[in-house]
């Protein structure tokens, strides 16, 4: 059995209007379903709101509006949590733009070697990652050219 891809990936929102107009308006990810949920045995009976957001790789990034159930929204740090979403340098630079005329927080870009990287931060305090790839991201993420077990193996043996 194989795992084919991301279908979706879900995140708590605040607002869904809110993270709608983040999401489509401002990245241009088109709002592909709202589904009203009921009351479910994990939510205590509580409705919720599931809204997904089509990327054009046919995958989505997805939401839970749970007004009823308590959730702490806080700004994540990158390394603590991350959305990165492959994006062209040109939409990058678009968004980037965009963001700096509208006075939303961004960051970047930023060459990590692998990948070039603009960051933004949604209206639940998740930071978004724009990702343009760089001529040696292939290379740089072959497991048989990286070395990333041996990578892994070396920080397990220095963190004991």
């Amino acid at each position: 059995m194989k795992i084919h891809g991301l279908h979706h990936s879900a995140y708590r929102c605040r607002d869904s209007e809110e993270t709608r107009a983040f999401y489509e308006d401002f990245l241009g990810l088109p709002l592909a379903e709202a589904v009203a949920i009921g009351g479910t045995q994990s939510d205590g009976g509580a409705g919720v709101l599931h809204t997904f957001f089509r990327m054009e790789d046919g995958s989505y990034i997805a939401f839970f509006e749970a007004p009823d159930m308590p959730f702490e929204f806080k700004k994540q740090r990158d390394f603590d949590l991350h959305l990165a979403l492959e994006a062209s340098e040109e939409t990058s630079q678009r968004i980037r733009e965009k963001a700096n005329a509208e006075g939303r927080e961004v960051r970047g870009p930023v060459d990590h070697g692998l990948a070039i990287s603009v960051y933004f931060r949604d209206p639940n305090g998740y930071v978004v990652e724009l990702v343009n790839k760089t001529s040696r991201h292939d290379e740089m993420m072959d497991p048989g050219k990286n070395g990333a077990r041996e990578k892994l193996d070396q920080w397990q043996r220095d963190k004991a």
